[in-house]
């Protein structure tokens, strides 16, 4: 971490998570004692000890347990647990979840929800659905007040972590003749106990830490909503910063990991009679996804330092280009060090064909890159 980025408290913080991860998982044999490491799976017991530290609250108020820092804090975070590839699946979602509750939430949300992440306890939001993915406006699962309840019916999909979640934020249709798709939206606070919600692990490429959620009449007091009725939408809206600039910081802890791990392979692996990075088509390629990384590390906390000196401020051309840029080069990373490795990057004893899987998904995380390249160009008048 550069110290013309950070602050020196800032910088020690990222040299502690880093050496976090090095002690718990630094060895081939570590990961995969933490369990299923190939699928990326979620590792509570390491979890915790993350929460116990006070490292998942460090961006969260001291009121409820945090430690009250910012967003660069939390991408800090998040680029070291991914660097050190540890197995915690509900980390990125749980502090993207955060953020609603933090701007939108009562005194009792916020300590139920804020607390418990502090504290070590997964949450997860619920938004795609079968037929609304990139287009979260045209969802359907459906909320009815009855009473002083919302009954919920439908289906989500694509849930990151709702297999370990104690909540689940859902996104649902409050109003069906509120007009615009965009118009009648609500969030509600849903715990994962409730009778009639199903959860369904998808086995994916790149693992099952993302589920199906079916909602058969589960009944949730009216007090579980989140902010104001009907005003879903831009309460997503405001936490769109927050959201793509903590999917940049995961691209990038995946970035330099790859680019670590092909590093020290070139600099050992032989032909011809000398090391493999020697060759001028392997140490050049290598050069200039090195200074990719560096770029995007200066582009990330560039935009968390100004998220933190204005928390109000919406930056959706630097988000959306952050978020596509990372994503992007973790996977042309790992996809250069599997192809620099040869038969190793296939290997799972290397780990870098599980890397390819999960580098991959971020392209898709947190909205494709094609809708980070439709909104970026839409900020420059072009349709």
């Amino acid at each position: 971490m550069s110290a013309s980025l950070v602050t020196d408290e800032q910088a020690a913080f990222a040299a502690a998570v880093r050496e976090f991860c090095e002690r718990e998982a630094g060895t081939r044999e570590q990961l995969v004692a933490l369990g299923d490491e190939r699928l990326r799976g979620h590792n509570q017991g390491l979890y915790q000890k993350l929460a116990d530290l006070g490292y998942l609250g460090v961006s969260l108020p001291e009121e409820f347990g945090g430690g009250g820092a910012g967003t660069t804090e939390a991408c800090i975070l998040v680029e070291e647990v991914n660097r050190g590839l540890l197995p915690v699946a509900a980390l990125g979602v749980s502090l993207i979840v955060a953020g609603p509750y933090e701007r939108f939430g009562t005194p009792e949300q916020k300590k139920e929800i804020l607390g418990g992440i502090a504290a070590g306890r997964p949450e997860a939001i619920a938004m795609s659905e079968p037929s609304a993915g990139s287009d979260v406006g045209a969802l359907t699962t459906r909320a009815e007040r009855i009473g002083d309840d919302f009954v919920i019916n439908g289906q989500k999909l694509w849930t990151t972590a709702a297999h370990v979640a104690d909540h689940l934020l859902v996104v649902v249709r409050t109003d069906p003749n509120a007009g615009s798709k965009h118009n009648g939206l609500s969030m509600i606070s849903v715990p994962t106990d409730t009778p009639g919600l199903t959860i369904r692990p998808i086995e994916t490429m790149g693992g099952s830490e993302v589920n199906e959620v079916f909602f058969a009449d589960v009944r949730v007091p009216a007090d579980r909503l989140l902010g104001t009725e009907g005003n879903g939408w831009r309460q997503l809206m405001a936490g769109l910063n927050h959201e793509r600039l903590l999917v940049a910081a995961q691209g990038l802890g995946r970035a330099e990991r790859a680019l670590a791990d092909v590093m020290a392979y070139v600099k050992e692996r032989r032909q011809f009679g000398q090391p493999i990075g020697n060759f001028q088509s392997v140490r050049h390629r290598l050069a200039d996804l090195a200074t990719e990384t560096e770029a995007l590390r200066y582009f990330v906390y560039g935009i968390a330092a100004r998220v933190d000196a204005d928390p109000t401020v919406l930056l959706p051309r630097e988000a959306s280009m952050a978020k596509l840029k990372a994503s992007e080069l973790a996977k042309e990373t790992v996809l250069a060090a599997l192809q620099f490795m040869g038969g190793a990057g296939y290997a799972v004893e290397y780990g870098v064909e599980a890397q390819v899987r999960g580098a991959l998904a971020l392209t898709i995380a947190g909205g494709a890159s094609e809708v980070q390249r439709d909104i970026i160009s839409g900020t420059y008048g072009l349709s």
